[in-house]
């Protein structure tokens, strides 16, 4: 009997240690937190509810998804995008067959018949830039689209805001807001190089004081399925629907016999833009 009561003593002391250590985390339940004591961006990890651990979860989860299909509902275009291992981009814009695919550090432009009857029979023009350079082509785009960009730049914002449970599709999300600056927006960017990180910037904005709207909405899984991005360059609302997260998505380069070869010239507009 001392033996058993000594180690249960210890087993006592060790789950109160446990729940001494969760602090408010231990009543964290799977949906949005509803109490006013969120704790701060400094003590908020990725398993509590408070606005930023939340954030910090989908970060994760979109992290491990590795890609998705994406829809831009005021510009009329779609395509895929990729973030791990590498970034990659294909875009689509309603009312033109011109395609744009963007792997890494090179970009290609065509895949359509007037395209190919320009350019001798090749269907694509290609172009090349510099890993993590301002001039990696169409750089900007990419990266304005990138979920885990915006993620990244949400976690770094000092109070996120819950707004609230909402229906998107038919489907129950939750959805978060957050104001930032455009410096403090890039200067959260730290995977990338600082002249793609000025390329983005440039992109969003440059105006001194410029400050972004974030409206995040996020799935039962924490992922990110819409973002809405308002105060940028041009003043109108740049909203991403994302589907088929983590889904059975590929994409390639097209054939290089299929293919002419621009190197670093400059490319042209984004198809449709």
């Amino acid at each position: 009997m001392p033996v058993r009561r000594k180690a249960a003593t210890a087993v006592l002391a060790l789950l109160l240690a446990g729940a001494a250590a969760c602090g408010g985390n231990a009543t964290a339940g799977p949906g949005p937190a509803t109490g006013t004591s969120a704790p701060s961006s400094a003590l908020a990890t990725p398993t509590d509810r408070s606005p930023h651990g939340v954030l910090l979860s989908a970060q994760l989860a979109m992290r491990d998804a590795r890609r998705a299909r994406f829809k831009l509902p005021q510009e009329g275009a779609d395509g895929m995008i990729f973030w791990a291992p590498k970034t990659g981009l294909r875009f689509d814009r309603q009312g033109t067959s011109e395609q744009l695919i963007v792997l890494d550090t090179a970009a290609y432009l065509g895949g359509d018949p007037d395209s190919a009857a320009r350019q001798g029979g090749r269907h694509w023009q290609k172009f090349s830039g510099r890993p993590g350079g301002k001039d990696v082509p169409y750089s900007a785009l990419v990266d304005q689209l990138n979920p885990m960009v915006a993620l990244t730049a949400a976690c770094a914002a000092e109070a996120p805001e819950l707004v609230g449970q909402e229906q998107l599709q038919e489907t129950s999300v939750v959805h978060y807001r957050l104001t930032l600056g455009v410096d403090a927006y890039v200067a959260a960017q730290t995977q990338l190089g600082p002249e793609r990180r000025e390329a983005l910037r440039q992109s969003l904005g440059a105006d001194p004081g410029r400050v972004l709207t974030l409206d995040l909405w996020l799935n039962d899984s924490d992922q990110l399925v819409q973002l809405s991005r308002t105060g940028q360059a041009g003043a109108r609302a740049a909203t991403v629907v994302y589907g088929e997260i983590a889904g059975p998505l590929s994409l390639q380069a097209p054939a290089e016999a299929d293919t002419l070869d621009r190197g670093e010239a400059s490319p042209p507009p984004v198809p449709g833009g």
